[in-house]
């Protein structure tokens, strides 16, 4: 069981290292950034990259409908990363062929990088995808209980495909309280209004804003998390602050460190 922090790709590189740096020291399995339009993620990485020996480094996730595979292996090698530590988050992005998508795009991947294929997925197809063909699947604003549930999905598709189980993760979205209410309160909503999420809250069955973790102090956080701890391989917390500000976003990363 390990535990991740995960923060914006736009965060600036004297940040992303400081926080990369902290978060090896506090014993953080991996860290991660995601790869919104007009970021490179895999530049963010290759900056935390240059001040960590250890910790895994993650991009979650490469939508493979505007970035080929063959585009990602480019610029990983571009940017030198560490392959032995890098995991390569991808996913369908909004293309409508997104499970045949994938499939090729891992292929391509193994075949070009040794780095860790880790595949996004949120319906039952892409799950049982994942667990086929990569070395990872990726959750993202999963409830316990519905990880739970997509775990036994990806171990049995695992198993009939006669490959390892792979790493079973989650993005965990965690703010302190009060500072961080109004930004949990605008992902959620965003995410609400995003026609596939809107189909898996719904399958759920409940509100974008209840599988976030939140409290006023490290108790509440760590208790939170904890659920999520007991079905997930590793658990990523991801960075929600009222600001990007290296005070803020270490803040969190020190309330939510793991366990010693």
């Amino acid at each position: 069981m390990g535990r991740g922090f995960g923060i914006e790709a736009s965060v600036p590189v004297d940040i992303v290292r400081l926080i990369a740096a902290e978060a090896e020291a506090l014993g953080y399995a991996s860290f991660w950034v995601n790869n919104p339009p007009g970021t490179d993620g895999l530049a963010s990485l290759a900056a935390a990259a240059s001040v960590t020996e250890r910790i895994n480094l993650g991009v979650g996730v490469i939508p493979l409908d505007r970035h080929p595979a063959s585009e990602i292996t480019a610029t990983a090698s571009r940017h030198a990363l560490p392959m032995d530590r890098l995991l390569l988050g991808i996913g369908s992005g909004g293309d409508p062929q997104g499970l045949d998508l994938v499939r090729h795009g891992v292929e391509h991947l193994h075949a070009e990088t040794t780095a860790s294929v880790i595949v996004s997925a949120l319906g039952p197809k892409m799950t049982q995808l994942a667990g086929a063909v990569a070395d990872g699947v990726l959750f993202n604003w999963f409830t316990p209980g519905f990880e739970r549930q997509s775990r036994d999905q990806v171990v049995t598709a695992a198993r009939l495909a006669g490959r390892p189980q792979p790493l079973i993760m989650s993005y965990v979205r965690c703010g302190l309280l009060p500072q961080a209410q109004q930004k949990l309160e605008e992902r959620s909503d965003r995410y609400a209004k995003i026609p596939q999420y809107a189909r898996h809250f719904t399958r759920m069955g409940v509100s974008a804003r209840e599988t976030c973790v939140s409290g006023a102090d490290a108790d509440a956080l760590q208790a939170g998390i904890a659920e999520h701890e007991q079905v997930l391989d590793e658990t990523i917390v991801r960075c929600i602050t009222a600001d990007d500000t290296a005070s803020s976003v270490l803040e969190l990363l020190r309330v939510c460190a793991p366990p010693r």
